[in-house]
């Protein structure tokens, strides 16, 4: 069994992470429209193209993660090659610089680009070691319970602090605080890399399989039939829950007309992603992992669903929907993460080829495409219902905001609960695997 201190130094790795993806998710589209000065379309071309571009590094960067070898391991040394890059880039991305229109556009597709190839350079590896600190599978559970615990305490940060910051640090110049701000968070990151580094170790180690090249990973890969399922309903998921969490700055300041409550909307929003990750491990001791999660992706749905049915003047029942939102659907992440962990097993017993970082870098490339479409897809929405930067909007617009906050999220969990219907790896078939390898 592992110690608590491991755990918690692995899940402080994904607070570093959280610091920039929560960011990104909360306030990089109104960051571009609002502040740098891009069109709401052009943003949706802008997260369009970059994400799909980073998808295609995953694999890329998975097969390299499968085939390092070093004193430090085989994943643990990108977090410390990786940790300060990826924090200078960050502040970078949340730069504004003296441009012009078109000089602007280049820099923010070049910066926004190099943060997401950055992202996947730490990350992939990242999310791969938590497959090979341990091989007990209620351990595995507990592990990403503490992920996603400290990872959503990374989005607290953000949710909590980001604001006041920019205004602190800004006095007025929302650009100048932005960039400051993302300093100190990124710092903050960098330390954070550093002792989820020094404060793991692998574990799970295989004899030296024979060496394979990418394509022939990949043609391994599509013999598991339950990767598949795993990467499908990745892509859905990530769909929906980004557009809501893209939007709900936009569904505050402009439905709800309460722009002094934004932070603390998704403040309370990220402490309900919390406590719903911190359940997670003690309900699936309880309950069978694949009827919990496909019930609640179910609930998740009726929630955001139900939210449409809130009036603009009924804020604390605004705020209910929004934490018990949060609460449910990422009660279910930790559940999915550790399904990874099985997959590879399933994929080694079935093929006798372990890919841990080539299984774990493919289901993020579409967690990558689910992050492109959703944010496409929200600014596309914005456009489309005549949104424009900081005036009062029109009530199709108002509309526009809610339905797309809410109902349109909706539709993908349900998605996401029938996708899972034929997934098989309960806790008998890998009690089984187990032995078999």
């Amino acid at each position: 069994m592992l110690k608590a201190k491991e755990k918690i130094a692995y899940g402080l790795g994904d607070t570093a992470s959280n610091i920039v993806f929560q960011t990104v998710m909360m306030f990089l589209a109104y960051f571009y429209t609002d502040i740098f000065g891009l069109s709401p379309a052009l943003v949706g071309i802008l997260f369009l193209s970059i994400r799909i571009l980073d998808a295609v590094t995953d694999p890329l960067m998975g097969a390299l993660a499968d085939r390092t070898r070093s004193v430090h391991g085989q994943f643990r040394p990108y977090l410390l090659w990786l940790a300060v890059p990826f924090g200078l880039i960050s502040v970078l991305a949340f730069t504004t610089p003296d441009l012009s229109d078109n000089g602007k556009i280049i820099y923010a597709f070049a910066t926004y680009g190099l943060l997401m190839i950055a992202y996947t350079a730490i990350n992939i590896p990242y999310s791969a070691l938590g497959g090979v600190l341990t091989k007990e599978l209620e351990e595995r559970v507990s592990v990403q319970s503490y992920r996603f615990v400290f990872g959503m305490l990374g989005g607290l940060l953000v949710s909590a602090f980001t604001l006041p910051l920019v205004e602190w640090f800004g006095q007025g110049d929302k650009a100048k605080g932005y960039q400051l701000t993302m300093m100190v968070m990124s710092a903050a990151g960098v330390l954070m890399f550093f002792v989820c580094f020094w404060g793991t170790k692998e574990r799970v180690t295989h004899a030296e399989q024979p060496k394979t090249h990418l394509k022939q990973d990949l043609t391994l890969l599509w013999q598991n039939e339950q990767w598949r399922i795993l990467c499908l309903a990745s892509l859905v998921l990530l769909t929906g829950m980004v557009i809501r969490n893209t939007l709900a700055v936009y569904y505050v300041k402009y439905y709800l007309h309460r722009e002094d409550l934004i932070t603390a909307f998704i403040t309370l929003g990220m402490i309900g992603n919390i406590l719903g990750c911190a359940c997670s491990a003690w309900m699936a001791k309880r309950i069978c992992k694949i009827k919990l999660y496909r019930s609640l992706q179910i609930i998740a749905g009726v929630v955001s669903a139900a939210s449409y049915f809130v009036q603009d003047n009924m804020l604390i029942l605004a705020f209910i929907c929004h934490v018990l939102w949060g609460f449910f659907l990422q009660m279910a992440t930790p559940l999915l993460w550790a399904k990874m962990a099985d997959v590879v097993d399933y994929g080694h017993w079935k093929t006798g080829h372990r890919l841990t970082g080539v299984v774990y870098s493919t289901i993020v490339f579409f967690i990558k495409l689910g992050l492109a479409f959703g944010g496409a897809i929200a600014s596309w929405l914005l456009a489309f219902y005549g949104y424009q930067a900081d005036v009062e909007q029109s009530l199709l617009t108002q509309h526009g905001i809610l339905f797309s906050f809410t109902v349109i999220p909706a539709i993908a969990f349900f998605a996401v609960a029938f996708v899972m219907k034929p997934y098989a790896l309960d806790s008998k078939k890998m009690e089984l695997i187990h032995k078999a390898i």
